[in-house]
């Protein structure tokens, strides 16, 4: 099972705390060090659909001017735009085998990993 995320985001640490409370085993992925593949940005697209991982809660979506915002319409304008910018990726992802989580739930974590 792999995380996604950044250290120090707090929905971040919640998980972490939680997975690390529950005994679930993961390899982390810090996307402030790392970043992430434009293969796996397609790869959760196909799967999911951008609109599911672009976080427009954020302060980075929210710094966007409103020309950019309005620009985001496929994949093909969210995709390098979440690659350059990983800040605004939903966290965390957790990626396990075909399953992808987004952000923090408690109860979908314990449905999950049943715990």
């Amino acid at each position: 099972m792999k995380v996604y995320g950044i250290t120090n985001c707090n929905t971040v640490k919640k998980a972490l705390d939680w997975l690390k409370q529950n005994q679930v085993n993961y390899e982390f992925h810090d996307f402030k060090k790392l970043g992430i593949s434009a293969d796996k940005l397609k790869e959760w697209d196909d799967k999911v659909g951008y609109e599911r991982f672009l976080n427009k809660q954020g302060l980075t979506w929210r710094g966007l001017d409103a020309d950019k915002k309005e620009s985001i319409k496929s994949a093909a304008e969210a995709l390098p735009l979440l690659q350059e910018k990983t800040s605004m990726i939903k966290r965390p992802v957790i990626e396990d085998g075909d399953l992808l989580l987004f952000g923090f739930n408690e109860a979908e974590y314990d449905q999950h990993f049943g715990k």
